[in-house]
């Protein structure tokens, strides 16, 4: 098992490399200066050629870019992504209380996904072609065919407009998780639970069930199996639900005002702060990369077989 882990260690390492230096190069490809966008945020009334060359040996944009990349990457090492370029702060202190918020709506998310997607697509695939099954996997694909603004809207003019039970923005109490947390869960569960239905139905066919109701095993220890046998398959499915979701809270976070990586990514898309844009897709790509690699330890550690095919 060691050896399995070391081998896909190392393999994430170049991997990783990679989609830094992807990362670092959205700077270059950018039509507008660094330099200019510097000056305007500082509300310089006129900017003239030397104040832009002055700014670009400031910011170390004269250097090759070889040299620039790797020197960013050493800082990213250290969680230094550099100073924005609006409010002169260090990124890290701009994007650390985000990340940690926007982490902690996608891990509540995650394990109310996880829950209902295993309720629901053990119930469907135990009642499979019954009314029960058809009705949940049909609302269920009207639910997730629904855009998250839609539904987002929805809530907040029913409970919190019409009922004035929730709150509409803000995270200060458990109250503010349910409306972002069900508008996540809703879009998301309606997916997730197909592959634990699928995966259910597959190992219902197995020889070992057939062998166990022959043997006259209680059908609650037989279905206790099926579902440990079919969460191997999906095991994968929800580690990589957590960088998703990570990524994908924009809408959300902007509709409940949720001080988090999205509403923090609009703002410097808008801006143009490049650092910040940067450190936050290097965090993303980096978490799809790290927890691809967990998820692939996690299968070897609950299937053997293959640690012996890696």
């Amino acid at each position: 098992m060691g050896r399995y882990i070391f081998k896909r260690g190392l393999i994430s390492v170049p991997l990783l490399l990679v989609v830094s230096f992807l990362t670092f190069i959205l700077n270059s490809l950018s039509p507008m200066d660094p330099a200019e966008v510097v000056l305007h945020a500082q509300g310089v009334p006129r900017i003239t050629d030397e104040l832009l060359e002055e700014t670009r040996l400031a910011l170390g944009l004269d250097r090759p870019l070889l040299v620039r990349y790797w020197n960013w990457f050493l800082s990213c090492l250290r969680l230094d992504f550099g100073d924005s370029y609006v409010t002169g702060k260090p990124v890290w202190s701009l994007l650390g209380p985000a990340f940690l918020n926007t982490l902690k709506l996608t891990m509540v998310s995650v394990v109310a996904i996880i829950i209902l997607s295993i309720a629901l697509g053990v119930l469907c695939a135990l009642r499979e072609g019954k009314l029960l099954d058809k009705s949940i996997r049909g609302i269920s694909f009207v639910l997730t065919a629904m855009p998250s603004y839609l539904l987002a809207s929805l809530l907040v003019l029913y409970f919190s407009v019409k009922l004035d039970l929730l709150p509409t923005n803000g995270m200060d109490t458990i109250g503010s998780y349910i409306l972002p947390v069900t508008v996540i869960t809703i879009s998301y569960a309606g997916i997730y639970f197909r592959i634990v239905r699928s995966s259910m139905l597959s190992s219902l066919n197995e020889d070992y069930v057939l062998y166990g109701r022959a043997c006259g095993l209680p059908e609650r220890k037989i279905t206790r199996r099926i579902l440990r046998n079919s969460l191997q398959v999906a095991v994968s499915v929800f580690c990589m639900a957590i960088p998703i979701i990570l990524g994908s809270t924009v809408v959300v976070e902007n509709i409940f005002a949720w001080p988090g990586l999205g509403t923090l990514s609009v703002n410097s898309i808008l801006s143009r702060d490049f650092p910040i844009i940067q450190a936050y897709v290097l965090i993303l790509a980096a978490s799809f990369v790290i927890v691809n690699t967990f998820s692939d330890m996690v299968n070897a550690w609950v299937n053997p077989k293959l640690r012996e095919d890696g």
